[in-house]
């Protein structure tokens, strides 16, 4: 376009020579006044374009940055609100357990008591009881006491232990066992094979088999059998020690009593 524009004058400035040859000098300092004119404005119109230009390559790049940052924009905020969602669940979470600690302190101070009771009831019970495996018996109460009073372990594992003790003693009410332990009695100790049948007798039998006694709970104290329960306690002890298959034999059994 602008070499059209240069023709165009150039063809004028061509004419008016040839229509004025008398003008001749004074029409070539016109053209050539023209012609530097629009020499000029096509270079301020070039400085213009290139400004322009840069100006849209300025515009483009920013453009380009507005629709970067705007997306990270929108992935932050994305991020920024399920942060506050999970922060607001956890202080909702910690409310509730601050409110659990609350409830378990406050159960702590009942539970507690109750276990040192559970165990001490535990122990005049055993005390009580026929005296069967007195060593281990005596031996599981005292480390629930021992446990009872250590701070590091949880008061669920404290209860949780002695209500295993509660089930192992529950336990003997139902099973029947023969094991061989020293009897002391009038300052002497003696090996003897011991035949417990539940909680109903618990009977000895001396290893020589000449002595045979079954515990009188009532009157705290052994009392000797006949020679009738002698071969009727063997074949128990043997039962019990899975030596012999289950059958019937004639045991001495406290009467049950009534219930007051």
């Amino acid at each position: 376009m602008v070499q059209n524009k240069k023709a165009l004058l150039f063809a004028v400035a061509l004419g008016m020579i040839f229509m004025a040859p008398a003008g001749a000098a004074e029409n070539q300092k016109k053209l050539k006044a023209a012609v530097n004119v629009q020499e000029s404005a096509e270079k301020a119109a070039a400085v213009s374009q290139k400004k322009i230009d840069s100006i849209a390559d300025q515009a483009e790049r920013m453009l380009t940055e507005y629709k970067l940052i705007m997306r990270q924009y929108d992935a932050l905020k994305g991020y920024n609100d399920q942060v506050a969602r999970i922060v607001k669940a956890q202080n909702e979470e910690l409310s509730t357990i601050d409110q659990q600690l609350l409830e378990i302190d406050t159960t702590n101070q009942g539970v507690i008591p109750l276990m040192g009771r559970m165990v001490d009831t535990l122990d005049k019970f055993v005390a009580l009881d026929v005296p069967f495996l007195p060593d281990e018996r005596s031996k599981r109460i005292e480390e629930l006491k021992t446990l009872l009073d250590r701070a590091d372990v949880t008061v669920s594992e404290k209860y949780r232990r002695i209500m295993e003790a509660y089930q192992v003693e529950m336990e003997y009410g139902r099973t029947i066992e023969a094991y061989t332990a020293e009897l002391a009695e009038a300052g002497k100790k003696r090996s003897v094979d011991y035949l417990r049948i539940g909680r109903m007798t618990l009977m000895y039998q001396t290893l020589d088999k000449k002595e045979t006694a079954v515990w009188d709970n009532e009157k705290r104290a052994w009392q000797v059998l006949g020679e009738e329960y002698r071969k009727p306690i063997m074949l128990g002890l043997r039962i019990a020690r899975k030596q012999a298959p289950p059958d019937l034999i004639k045991l001495p059994v406290s009467a049950p009593e009534k219930a007051q």
